[in-house]
């Protein structure tokens, strides 16, 4: 929130002055989500910024009128939120993180870190529509490099001891986390149990790394969140969403935390150190 703050102060924009921000978090029961935007259409909001493809599609199902700035991981052509993603149409229009599909290069991480790794779990929620593609990107790329797939699923916290449960049982040689937001959220709690396993694990986002996650490839983020402020701020002032082109991400990001790799007992490989563009010490 502080890089969408941003992003709206940088076409004018600055909240208690002249914009007011109204929350409104599910906390991961995606059920809510509807009730919750047709609320908000009922005071009249001036505009929805929708975090994850269950915020984004309650508010299109809420509204036809009122415009929609969403940042999501998936293709928002597919998930029926666009036309395009050059001229989306309708009243939505956003970022797109590209995040749920990028599971094989994740994969490729896997084994470049640990080369005899034999078998993978892949924690995600069954509810997000992010977990589709993302089982689609995983699947043939563990197919493709030999790893055995372990599927875990958690869309509560109770949900996630759950699994984390199976995961000492069955303790395969690494873990791939989900990009849907719930995981995003409680990244502190993930992190500490693939620590308390000592289990080698492969996040999307950078703020996994940041919380003590071994490594992490995908988006940044706080610059979809910036950009996501900055068309905010566009629509405020008359841009129409129908013209404004769904933005992707140009450059992924490869975070290491060389504490965390300490601990595991981990080398990281030259090569894979020299690919990183941010190293925690």
């Amino acid at each position: 929130m502080a890089a969408f703050r941003r992003g709206l102060s940088e076409v004018g924009y600055l909240e208690g002055q002249n914009i007011a921000i109204d929350f409104r978090w599910a906390e991961g029961q995606y059920e809510r989500l509807p009730g919750m935007a047709r609320e908000l259409v009922s005071r009249r909001v001036s505009i929805f910024l929708a975090q994850a493809p269950p915020a984004a599609l309650a508010a299109k199902a809420a509204t036809a009128e009122i415009p929609i700035v969403f940042v999501i991981g998936i293709d928002p052509t597919g998930a029926g939120l666009v036309a395009s993603l050059h001229r989306p149409g309708g009243n939505a229009t956003g970022m797109t993180l590209i995040s749920a599909t990028l599971g094989q290069k994740r994969l490729e991480v896997v084994r470049e870190l640990l080369p005899k790794a034999a078998a993978v779990a892949l924690l995600v929620n069954p509810l997000s529509p992010d977990t589709g593609p993302e089982i689609a990107s995983v699947q043939p790329g563990a197919q493709a490099l030999g790893l055995q797939l372990m599927m875990l699923n958690a869309s509560t916290p109770n949900e996630i001891e759950t699994a984390f449960i199976a995961l000492a049982d069955r303790r395969p040689d690494a873990l791939l986390v989900g990009t849907d937001a719930f995981l995003l959220n409680r990244r502190d709690d993930i992190v500490a149990r693939a620590a308390s396993l000592k289990i080698p694990a492969i996040y999307p986002f950078r703020e996994f790394a940041l919380s003590g996650g071994l490594i992490s490839y995908g988006t940044n983020i706080a610059n979809s969140y910036r950009q996501a402020g900055i068309y905010t701020g566009r629509i405020l002032k008359g841009d129409k969403p129908a013209d404004l082109p769904v933005m992707q991400p140009t450059v992924f990001e490869l975070v290491i935390n060389m504490k965390t790799a300490n601990e595991l007992g981990i080398d990281i490989p030259a090569t894979l150190h020299a690919r990183s563009n941010e190293v925690i010490d």
